[in-house]
């Protein structure tokens, strides 16, 4: 059915929390809007989905919220649809009055070091025991003693995975294939490294106190390094989060270990300089740092080997350019003001916006991206006049068609998500993932 005239039609580019907040904040408005929610993949929410750790199922209690968004009559959900591939941003301009792009950040950062070539990044591996659909379902996990380089909740999930057995993580949703390819891995150690001091560590307290919880694995503070100057304390007196990180940090130094089979060492003040290994990953180098007095720290000449056969980088994600809009790739953003995507002249582009990670780097939580989605939201509504010439749904479903997409609609979710429950069901799991994109595409369709 043809859409009111004045109704504005919008299309959002990404189905994680960024785009899926946006809609909600389109559909609460004043405004009569119709929003289509494009998703690279056949399953909705992002990061959330394929970021969270599978040992950490509260946090993915948020599903809960987005899967009502989508549930909305003013959203369709268009997944197993690429931008880029699929559709253009010119076809976009035709079928809507205004477009958002919130792609996110699932690409890795660089250290800059040498050698860094053979380490892996850390999203890369937490798309693989996410069961991402576009990722190899084997891992190579042969190694005894591993490095993670990072001091966020991206590096203690990494390096907990690492260490956990894989029967611990059977109670999870992971499928078939990551667990074979955890319980036959062979770590004993695993080397988490900060260039700075315990007072910046970025770990969420409760993510620190979690990585103690395993029967299997034991947390080893490292003594050397251990120091907080004054501008540390100074830190630390300002931020509840980071004292509370330092305490519990403290409270594990010099602890007697007490036998168990896996272990995760931290050690702060260790900068890494140089990945070693000719047919693979033999060394890690490091230089202990000393405070600077300003939060930052300077290399003191003291380097140490560390014995490692695998060295994850977590030092952060990164956005990726997209076809037909500007991209920043020092900032890794699309170039924008409050959410206005900029051209090259750092004029507006009329209809286009920005949103989530893309729009302001990776940083924040959830609820930096809800404010950050209305601060959009909010240029798009005052702006956005019904300029589409192509308004129906259908002309976008025909569009599709004719290109032979297997368009993933919000029922197709709700089908393979019933399919994921009845799978963890059947093995006394809350969930088991569907982790091929084909299956995904199977289970989903209308029988």
């Amino acid at each position: 059915m043809t859409q009111s005239p004045s109704q504005l039609r919008i299309a959002i580019v990404g189905g994680g929390p960024a785009g899926i907040y946006a809609a909600d904040i389109l559909t609460k408005s004043d405004a009569d809007v119709s929003v289509d929610i494009l998703e690279r993949l056949p399953a909705p929410f992002g990061l959330v989905r394929y970021g969270v750790a599978p040992d950490h199922p509260r946090i993915k209690e948020i599903v809960k919220a987005l899967q009502r968004v989508l549930a909305k009559p003013e959203v369709r959900l268009l997944g197993n649809v690429e931008y880029g591939v699929d559709v253009k941003l010119d076809d976009l301009r035709d079928f809507y009055d205004a477009v958002v792009v919130a792609t996110g950040a699932m690409a890795d950062r660089d250290l800059g070091i040498p050698g860094e070539d053979q380490s892996y990044g850390a999203a890369d591996f937490v798309s693989w025991y996410d069961a991402h659909p576009d990722v190899p379902q084997t891992w190579p996990l042969d190694a005894t003693s591993v490095a993670v380089l990072g001091v966020g909740n991206v590096a203690l999930d990494v390096a907990r995975i690492l260490a956990k057995t894989g029967d611990e993580m059977l109670t999870t949703d992971i499928p078939a294939h990551v667990f074979e390819g955890l319980k036959a891995k062979t770590t004993t150690d695993v080397h988490v490294f900060a260039r700075r001091g315990p007072a910046y560590a970025k770990f969420s307290p409760m993510e620190l106190r979690e990585l103690n919880h395993s029967p299997n694995v034991e947390v080893i503070v490292h003594p050397e390094g251990f120091d907080v100057d004054e501008h540390g304390m100074e830190h630390i007196g300002k931020h509840k989060a980071q004292k509370m990180v330092l305490d519990t940090l403290a409270n594990w130094v010099g602890r007697e270990p007490v036998g168990k089979a896996h272990r995760i060492h931290l050690h702060f003040a260790e900068a890494p300089v140089e990945i070693l290994g000719e047919d693979g990953v033999t060394t890690l180098r490091t230089e202990r740092t000393r405070p600077l007095g300003d939060g930052g720290v300077e290399g003191t000449g003291q380097v140490t080997n560390w014995d490692v056969q695998a060295v994850y980088r977590a030092v952060g994600y990164r956005s990726t350019a997209l076809p037909g809009l500007p991209f920043d790739d020092r900032a890794a953003v699309i170039p924008n003001d409050g959410g206005r995507v900029l051209d090259l002249d750092g004029d507006p582009i009329p209809g286009t916006y920005v949103t989530g990670w893309i729009k302001r780097g990776p940083v924040g939580l959830i609820g930096h991206t809800k404010s950050d989605a209305a601060e959009t939201i909010g240029h798009l509504l005052a702006e956005t006049t019904p300029t589409a010439v192509l308004r129906d749904p259908a002309d976008v479903d025909a569009y599709l068609a004719e290109r032979q997409v297997d368009v993933a609609t919000f029922d197709h979710w709700e089908r393979l998500n019933q399919h994921e429950i009845a799978l963890g069901e059947a093995e006394g799991r809350e969930r088991v993932k569907v982790g091929e994109r084909e299956e995904m595409l199977r289970v989903g369709r209308p029988i």
